[in-house]
């Protein structure tokens, strides 16, 4: 039987407004846990803190952006002097692609990796200043199967998703003497607002309660990365792995991403 890792008890999500990050904070919600959410619209995370302290869980909720640094560091060592944090999931994310205008503009571009990078990179790095120095914690980083390979619909959404997965399976080695879990989660489609702007089919699309049920089960396990669906994981494996002039020609053939 694989080890699990003990029960969080503190748990502190980024995105948590909407989507996926609102499924698992309803999914850790319990009584006896903590969950510190962060998103930036404030009615909607209300909402979702609202169900978390029904299900038995204290619930704070703080509209901060990723993309504001000092705000974002305030809030988790405030989150984290209130009770020390045991898991932090990285879960804020834009997308966007090439589908509206034909091309991807330069503010397009630098507004998804100041999201997906930047904004995800400010909110581990104080996280693991404190975990380092209690020597334990779990940190999840929100990638993608999309970052196993550059996709022509959507180059900066793809590259942002490529920086999680490759710096989080660097991290995982890196903080492991340190007493620090780390994996990289990378979903397929989940029926979330990011998704529902597809015009074009999404295959072994699923529930984002599924795919926090996923995830949950993944991070108490300790799985380096948490990759799903399979069929899906497995084809974007592939895409990777073979040989580009393979590849291209059939990538370029494919939908473009709004």
């Amino acid at each position: 039987m694989t080890p699990r890792l003990p029960d969080p008890r503190h748990v502190l999500i980024t995105g948590a407004s909407s989507g996926l990050g609102a499924a698992l904070a309803r999914a850790y919600a319990a009584p006896g846990l903590r969950l510190s959410l962060g998103g930036r619209d404030a009615g909607r995370l209300e909402a979702v803190a609202a169900d978390c302290r029904a299900a038995g869980a204290e619930a704070d909720a703080a509209a901060v952006d990723v993309t504001d640094r000092e705000g974002l560091h305030a809030w988790i060592a405030e989150a984290d002097a209130a009770q020390p944090l045991d898991l932090v999931i990285a879960n804020a994310g834009i997308s966007a692609g090439t589908g509206r205008e034909g091309f991807e503009s330069a503010a397009q571009t630098r507004r998804i990796l100041a999201t997906n990078v930047e904004g995800l990179v400010e909110t581990v790095l104080p996280a693991i200043e404190r975990m380092k120095a209690r020597r334990r914690g779990q940190l999840a980083l929100m990638a993608s199967l999309a970052g196993y390979r550059g996709f022509p619909g959507a180059p900066a959404y793809c590259a942002s998703k490529a920086f999680v997965k490759v710096w989080g399976e660097a991290l995982r080695g890196h903080l492991r003497p340190e007493g620090i879990a780390v994996s990289t989660i990378c979903p397929g489609y989940v029926a979330t607002p990011m998704t529902e702007v597809n015009s074009f089919p999404m295959p072994f699309l699923m529930s984002p309660e599924r795919a926090a049920r996923i995830i949950r089960r993944g991070l108490a396990r300790d799985r380096a990365r948490i990759a799903f669906p399979w069929p899906t994981a497995f084809g974007a494996w592939l895409a990777g792995a073979l040989p580009p002039a393979w590849t291209d020609p059939l990538l370029m053939r494919l939908p473009e991403k709004e």
